[in-house]
């Protein structure tokens, strides 16, 4: 370990070199207020003394909006029915959580959303029963393509009056594919002989409909789920008070932060700038992508922490929150300790998949292939669920919806067989895939 006095030495530069890049990008954003006001409609509010906000972050304004108009009162009726639940009828407490999970995504999705979910939880839970990791892989992957499909989309969007409601179905829609693909997994690894209660439908119901984690999650696989919800780590209502007390607490200084550095840092203006760009100086550019990439970090503290909040005082243990980025000096530490129950998600299964013998083409495991198309399929939805036109345009990307289509490496792949790597490092190949994914989506 490093003497105190060399560690003091390195924080003190590493202070340093934010505080001034974070200097440049407000100096630019203070001097180009007016210009970027009128390109990007920026907002103003009260919250710090008039000062205007940079909007153009659409998932920090989605999230927001749907927070103050309905899923902070949901969050907080689960919270209450949970507690109650525990204090009078602990052994049935599953099924009141996920019958007030229907019933809070009927309210924000309503009935047809609700169906949606429900659909694919059937096919995907009858398609389980196969017991084959392959069908389940494709069964997934198909039912994710249906987010794509212009035909699709447009039926969706008749349902509903705003294209917020549309979007929200379309999130809650990709994390609930996450969920009914951890559990149809997990049952197609369980021998036939095994004890089959813990993974009927109405347990794959209860997994889906938990409602801290519906619409954005984190990730949490199904035997974690299943075994912290039969073994809950309950404590005194004293001792929840004083969790609920800190984990507000937390929730209020990481969004206030969020608002206080797109209230002075017009970071994502900028970057939709490219006049502006071109022109500032190379301390801004490198203000610029730091100051993204903290932004994205304290957003995914509020947006992870306030369901980690309620799955801690459920019993449950959350997937831990996102390592601050500053502290990581690779993508590998990013990939590990950035979103940690999706990486656990990933290389449990990819893994699992890519071990299984029981099946070749072409030299190579079929179920090793197999695994390889959902990532593929994520890449293109991850980008087009996190990028948008303009301000704050359509979520899902340019105007004309594409159809999607299977890379056509990983269908040839599945099909011929390759032998140029071997399946142990495959998982390793995949996961540097999905960090690429998550930088999209950022």
């Amino acid at each position: 370990m490093l003497p105190l006095w060399e560690l003091a030495l390195h924080l003190l530069v590493s202070l340093g070199f934010h505080f001034r890049s974070f200097y440049e990008v407000y100096k630019v954003s203070r001097e180009h207020e007016e210009e970027l006001d009128q390109e990007f409609e920026l907002e103003t509010d009260a919250l710090f003394g008039g000062l205007k906000k940079d909007p153009t972050d659409f998932e920090w304004s989605f999230w927001l909006e749907w927070g103050k108009r309905r899923l902070v009162w949901l969050f907080l009726g689960h919270a209450a029915v949970s507690q109650l639940a525990t204090l009078l009828t602990k052994k049935h407490r599953p099924k009141i959580v996920m019958i007030y999970g229907m019933w809070a995504c009927w309210c924000v999705l309503g009935a047809p959303g609700v169906v949606m979910v429900l659909l694919h939880a059937t096919i995907a839970f009858c398609v389980a029963q196969f017991r084959s990791m392959l069908l389940s892989w494709l069964c997934s992957l198909l039912l994710l393509s249906t987010l794509r499909l212009q035909s699709v989309e447009e039926v969706k969007r008749r349902w509903y009056k705003t294209e917020n409601e549309y979007y929200l179905l379309q999130f809650s829609l990709t994390v609930r594919c996450l969920y009914y693909t951890s559990f149809s997994l997990e049952l197609c690894r369980q021998p036939p002989s095994a004890q089959r209660a813990s993974y009927s439908f109405l347990w794959l119901l209860t997994y889906v409909f938990y409602y801290p984690v519906f619409h954005n999650g984190p990730i949490l696989t199904f035997p974690e789920f299943f075994r912290q919800m039969q073994q809950p780590e309950l404590s005194s209502l004293q001792h929840s008070l004083c969790i609920l007390a800190k984990g507000l607490g937390r929730l209020l200084c990481w969004w206030w932060l969020a608002e206080l550095m797109i209230h002075l840092m017009y970071m994502h203006a900028l970057y939709s700038s490219i006049p502006l760009l071109e022109s500032v100086s190379c301390w801004t550019l490198g203000g610029l992508a730091l100051a993204q990439v903290l932004f994205f970090y304290v957003k995914y503290l509020v947006l992870f922490g306030a369901p980690a909040l309620l799955m801690r005082l459920d019993g449950l243990t959350p997937p831990p929150l996102p390592r601050c980025v500053s502290t990581m000096f690779s993508f590998t530490g990013m990939w590990r300790y950035f979103d940690v129950g999706l990486h656990n998600f990933l290389i449990r299964f990819l893994q699992a998949a890519c071990q299984i013998h029981n099946g070749h083409i072409g030299g190579r495991n079929t179920e090793g292939h197999a695994s390889e198309l959902p990532v593929q399929l994520w890449d293109d939805l991850a980008h087009s669920l996190g990028s948008t036109s303009g301000c704050r345009d359509d979520v899902l990307g340019s105007p004309t919806t594409i159809t999607p289509q299977l890379s056509r490496g990983a269908i040839h792949s599945l099909l011929s067989g390759s032998d140029g790597m071997d399946c142990g490092h495959e998982p390793f190949h995949d996961a540097k895939v999905v960090m690429d994914d998550l930088g999209q989506g950022g």
